[in-house]
């Protein structure tokens, strides 16, 4: 076989040849939040509620279970030509198993990013998934595409083993239910590790349709069968059409750029008295990039004043999408009534996740 057939067998049939990948941090470079999570499911699950815990940039635990934990952390334990993984590690088993349990890993898509599928159109596209992944035991899971916006759902089993290996799953096209062409949640992907009958007593749906829970990841293992499991992933990509291409690296500025219109971790200083409110100091700032819609912010610890330098609470006032002054950047003002001292710093976590 000519080196230039190696080539072409490797490139997309379909859609453009760059920004291929619609997943947004599919080798977990970037996380803003932490590099550790533990004690995940504490906060509830199976009849009492579920869990869901941002981890690496994109990506949560959604779960709900009544006794099983984990920990999630950012890996260097990775395939060659890649620097991390996300790594997920049993912390306390759970074999008594409810019928409402469930864990996966989830990233989610606004409708804006999926049009490129032209699903529920006569030229559906079909979609090709694949990533890395390894464990320290032979198992089974699952992945699901879940349609939010018409709620329909198809998935697919796949195997792990202990040793890093390539997983290309391809997913039909769907000539039902088009995507909105909007910023709000359009579709989920989903891992699936661990579930009950609720979501596993059926059989797999492995072609388009109406969801029907139990059918959404019957077949698989529980990676909550043992305290000794682990489950390692990187190099996620899904992408247009049924050939899968090799992973697309990007310059580490341009994922980040990408998570920050969800995402962000600032360090703020503001050397500006009474900006715009009475009686108060701070000024308004802009978000590294415009957010995906109106965030939420929250102080990450505390903040300080000078001169003097003590520790103070402010008021954030977060303004719209659309910015303050700006037609298209995201503004934060973080503010302190009075005006006895004139300059203000620390940290802000910005959030506008779908």
């Amino acid at each position: 076989m000519s080196n230039a057939r190696k080539l072409a067998d490797n490139l997309p049939t379909e859609g453009q040849l760059s920004g291929r990948n619609v997943i947004i941090n599919g080798e977990f470079a970037i996380s803003q939040r932490g590099t550790s999570f533990t004690n995940i499911g504490s906060g509830g699950g199976g009849t009492s509620g579920y869990d869901d815990t941002w981890t690496m940039d994109r990506f949560l635990i959604s779960q709900g279970l009544s006794a099983g934990r984990c920990s999630v952390e950012q890996s260097s334990d990775t395939p060659d030509g890649f620097s991390k993984s996300l790594k997920i590690s049993t912390t306390t088993a759970d074999t008594s198993i409810g019928a409402s349990e469930y864990h996966r890993l989830q990233t989610k898509f606004e409708g804006l990013d999926l049009q490129r599928f032209a699903k529920g159109t006569s030229s559906a596209k079909e979609y090709t998934l694949s990533f890395y992944c390894k464990a320290n035991a032979a198992a089974t899971y699952a992945v699901e595409l879940y349609d939010i916006d018409n709620q329909r759902t198809v998935s697919k089993l796949f195997n792990v083993t202990t040793n890093w290996t390539r997983v290309i799953l391809i997913f039909p096209a769907d000539t039902t239910g088009a995507f909105d062409n909007n910023n709000l949640l359009s579709m989920e992907l989903n891992w699936w590790m661990h579930t009950g009958s609720t979501y596993g007593g059926g059989t797999l749906q492995t072609t388009w349709g109406g969801i029907v829970q139990a059918n959404r990841a019957a077949g698989i293992d529980s990676i909550f069968d043992s305290t000794a499991r682990t489950f390692f992933i990187t190099g996620c990509q899904l992408e247009l059409g049924p050939q899968s291409s090799p992973f697309e690296h990007e310059q580490h500025s341009v994922t980040l750029a990408k998570c920050h219109r969800y995402y962000a971790r600032m360090y703020y200083g503001s050397n500006a008295e009474n900006a715009g409110y009475s009686n108060s100091y701070g000024d308004y700032f802009p978000t590294p990039v415009p957010m995906r819609a109106t965030p939420t912010a929250a102080l990450n610890g505390t903040f300080a004043q000078y001169p003097g330098g003590s520790s103070v609470t402010p008021t954030i006032n977060a303004t719209g999408g659309t910015g303050h002054a700006n037609g298209h950047q995201t503004f934060i003002r973080p503010y302190v009534s009075g005006n006895s001292y004139n300059y203000l710093e620390g940290v802000i976590n910005v959030d506008s996740e779908l």
